[in-house]
């Protein structure tokens, strides 16, 4: 079972989940979002949460998917 957890830093204001579940070696994230996914890149950061210390994911841009 995993439950590594990352930080969300920028990105749409309406992404309201800013703790999700990462892979041991997540380097980028890729969250949908709107018909899209938003994109995010590890930092050497970390944030204090209710969740404990979590590394911070940068957003770096949006890639909208054709319906």
């Amino acid at each position: 079972m995993n439950d590594r957890k990352g930080f969300l830093q920028g990105g749409p204001s309406g992404l309201t989940e800013r703790v999700v579940s990462i892979s041991a070696s997540a380097a980028e994230l890729k969250i949908p979002f709107r018909g899209g996914y938003e994109h995010f890149k590890a930092t050497e950061r970390h944030q204090i949460t209710a969740e404990g210390k979590l590394p911070v994911y940068e957003w770096t841009g949006r890639t909208a998917v054709a319906e």
